[in-house]
């Protein structure tokens, strides 16, 4: 039982308003990745149609041979290539992602969340993991997809732009930056469809934007939802990141701990239900990993400083194969959710990726 024992059906689904403010976000006006993965991928067996050609070059005694014992090694090397393509964990055909920008552990506890409880009475958890330094969105946001720091992407404030880089990366992968989770998907998965809704703009440039299907920056996380469900009922995407903003916008505009900020965080559960639901209703509420996590937290109506109530966030994972009601002994940094993913999918991860999965999460591991 997965999913479809967590979600309760909720009759009200009214979007959320607060007043959106210029404080929290910025709006955005190497080395190859893992080389044996890259010459996997460009490896391809030779048809038989091109063979003759091949063998012109080949010494008399093989050209002599029977045609099948020529054609014996390409047969055996085309099967080994096919054994190198990226196998998902049992029962794991999809991964969804919602971060909910500024939802602290706190949030959680305090307001009336169902959905996140159910979650978490169903999945493994922590709602002690860590951003990373600072705890700002832009560092925290790409370090939580591209399984490393800053110190590793060099992604350092929310004035980093493509254009715009202080700090050079250590390595750059396919797509010219440092290899995030969807680059890797491309690579290893290439007929995997990918689908991104980010409710806040700056998320758009952290990723390598050829590789993803689908990238929708709707309006408010009304909208975020409703375009993301369209897109679990039309598309199935493998892999879906579903990136909400108002709860982050209700602690800077009227605080951290506020009520206002814990009736934003009762929305992103509303909202997170119907994502649930949605699952349930398009058949994939038993294939799906679904995770619920954060940026970074907040105290006052700021973010960006050195306490507890800024670095800690949510991490909460449900889905086939995924330990049910389980509190986390393992300790969880926000780039260990790309590993995980990675992880889930069956892929190599790149290098420069200095991320660990969360294999205490899962019932077997590999």
């Amino acid at each position: 039982m997965f999913l479809s024992a967590v979600s309760p059906t909720f009759l009200s689904s009214a979007p959320y308003h607060v007043p959106t403010h210029s404080g929290s976000h910025n709006s955005p006006s190497g080395l190859k990745t893992c080389a044996t993965w890259q010459d996997r991928r460009n490896a391809r067996p030779v048809p038989d149609h091109d063979s003759r050609p091949i063998l012109k070059v080949l010494p008399p005694l093989v050209t002599s041979m029977p045609i099948l014992p020529r054609l014996l090694p390409l047969l055996v090397s085309s099967v080994f290539l096919l054994t190198l393509q990226a196998e998902n964990l049992p029962g794991i055909r999809h991964f969804v992602v919602i971060g909910c920008d500024g939802m602290s552990p706190d949030g959680i506890e305090h307001s009336k969340t169902p959905v996140m409880h159910g979650l978490m009475e169903h999945g493994s958890f922590t709602l002690h993991a860590r951003a990373v330094m600072p705890t700002v969105s832009s560092p925290n946001w790409a370090s939580m997809i591209m399984g490393a720091g800053p110190e590793q992407h060099g992604i350092t404030s929310n004035e980093w732009e493509t254009n715009k880089i202080e700090i050079e990366p250590i390595v750059r992968g396919s797509g010219g930056m440092f290899p995030t989770i969807f680059g890797l998907v491309r690579e290893q998965k290439p007929t995997a469809y990918q689908a991104v809704f980010h409710d806040w703009d700056g998320f758009g440039r952290l990723f390598e934007r050829a590789s993803v299907n689908q990238i929708e920056h709707p309006e408010g996380p009304t909208n975020t939802i409703d375009r993301a469900i369209l897109a679990l009922k039309e598309h199935h995407p493998e892999f879906t990141f579903i990136h909400l903003d108002h709860v982050d916008h209700a602690g800077h505009t009227f605080g951290w701990k506020s009520p206002e900020y814990y009736a934003a965080v009762e929305v992103a559960d509303r909202l997170i239900g119907q994502v649930v639901d949605a699952l349930k209703q398009h058949g994939m509420g038993d294939d799906t990993v679904l995770l619920i996590t954060a940026d970074h937290g907040g105290k006052g109506t700021h973010h960006g400083g050195f306490t507890m109530e800024e670095i800690e966030i949510p991490w909460i994972l449900t889905g086939p194969g995924v330990k049910p009601g389980h509190s986390l002994k393992t300790f969880v940094n926000t780039y260990d959710t790309a590993a995980t993913i990675a992880y889930a999918f069956g892929l190599q991860p790149p290098a420069g990726w200095i991320a660990r999965p969360v294999t205490e999460a899962f019932e077997k591991v590999k």
